[in-house]
């Protein structure tokens, strides 16, 4: 038992004080005085109740597990109820946004009831899902990026482990490394050699501070060892359009973002985040191909829920989704913007989330970023 620590002692089953009397406690009220109950304050000896009275504390207290369970277990067997919101913190357009809304489509149809998207962009959309109540009726449609939360925001009220749940992954989707047209670099190698001979003056874009495409580039910048300046955006259209004119220098961009101005001309791709070289890109070599054999990312996506969420109801919702994956039209939607589907149970995802949050802390550090 914790210092200092009041307790009602009842025979083997403790109970917070909260200052009121015994017969104030619920649990107490069924039951025939005497009470027979004295306070437990750290080592100080009690009285135990009677036998027949700690007979129904059990009774009772095995009953309100009991109810809780059944409860919990119906909740989920009726989950959806009612309209479902997906959170998104990114803009619209954004490859979040596009899987959420993919699957907010497909599981409208499954769930026989509304299932909608509401763009927050920005630490106030994550904030505003850890605050929601636990119920499954608000969940988040999240990156990788929202392990370093805390790492970037000073006095943050959330956790990015103890404040939600996870559900599952549903996707990851591979980065390229892409330059502008006025950048004098045609190959990865290039674009290392002039960051290398004019520090500081190169700059990479992002989608935003805690955006997979930041850690993507904050990642190539401590494997390759070179100074370059992040630049970041309100959201994927926004730094896209800023290379495209030349106004910035570089980006590890989403495929299913990038390659349609890839295509067109107006900006080069020299490498790409993936173990083989993609099918999208034949012609453009892996960043290990290019010469950074070190350097390993994973740009997940998944969907997360507020702690607390009944686990019945996580494990429906995971369950639902990799089934949704499946289906042949939503492979094909996928392949579109660059995803490959990836399910796992609530408990693998929660793993991780929370080594991801240990490794790009430990990143984030040693680039010598502090909360702001």
């Amino acid at each position: 038992m914790s210092p200092n620590v009041a307790v009602w002692n009842t025979g083997g089953i403790e109970l917070p004080d909260h200052g009121q009397d015994a017969s104030s406690i619920p649990l107490f009220k069924a039951l025939r005085p005497p009470y027979n109950l004295t306070k437990q304050n750290n080592s100080v000896a009690t009285t135990a109740i009677g036998r027949g009275n700690m007979k129904r504390i059990r009774i009772a207290l095995l009953g309100a597990a009991a109810l809780l369970a059944t409860a919990t277990a119906v909740m989920a067997q009726t989950y959806p109820s009612r309209q479902v919101t997906i959170i998104n913190p990114f803009t619209a357009g954004s490859v979040s946004d596009l899987l959420a809304r993919i699957l907010a489509e497909k599981l409208g149809g499954v769930w026989k009831q509304n299932v909608i998207v509401e763009n927050k962009p920005g630490i106030a959309g994550t904030i505003a899902v850890a605050n929601a109540n636990p119920d499954g009726y608000t969940l988040m449609s999240g990156s990788n990026g929202h392990t370093i939360i805390s790492s970037l925001n000073k006095d943050l009220p959330i956790d990015p482990v103890k404040s939600f749940a996870g559900i599952t992954q549903i996707a990851s989707v591979p980065v390229v490394l892409i330059v502008a047209n006025n950048v004098p670099a045609n190959s990865q190698k290039e674009l290392i050699a002039l960051a290398k001979e004019k520090p500081g003056t190169l700059n990479f874009t992002s989608a935003g501070p805690a955006s997979s495409n930041y850690l993507a580039g904050e990642l190539f910048k401590q494997t390759a060892k070179i100074d370059i300046v992040h630049v970041p955006f309100r959201g994927t259209p926004e730094q896209l359009t800023s290379l495209m004119r030349g106004d910035s220098q570089m980006s590890l961009a989403f495929l299913g973002n990038a390659l349609p101005f890839i295509k067109d001309g107006k900006v080069k791709a020299l490498s790409i985040a993936t173990e083989k070289r993609s099918p999208s890109l034949p012609d453009i070599p892996t960043v290990a191909e290019a010469g950074l054999p070190d350097y390993h990312y994973d740009s997940w996506f998944g969907f997360m829920a507020p702690a607390g969420t009944p686990k019945p109801i996580l494990k429906k919702v995971s369950e639902d989704i990799a089934t949704v994956l499946q289906l042949p039209d939503v492979q094909a939607r996928l392949q579109t913007i660059g995803a490959v589907a990836v399910t796992n149970t609530p408990e693998q995802f929660d793993a991780i989330i929370r080594a991801d949050v240990d490794r790009y802390s430990k990143m984030l550090k040693a680039a010598g970023i502090e909360p702001k």
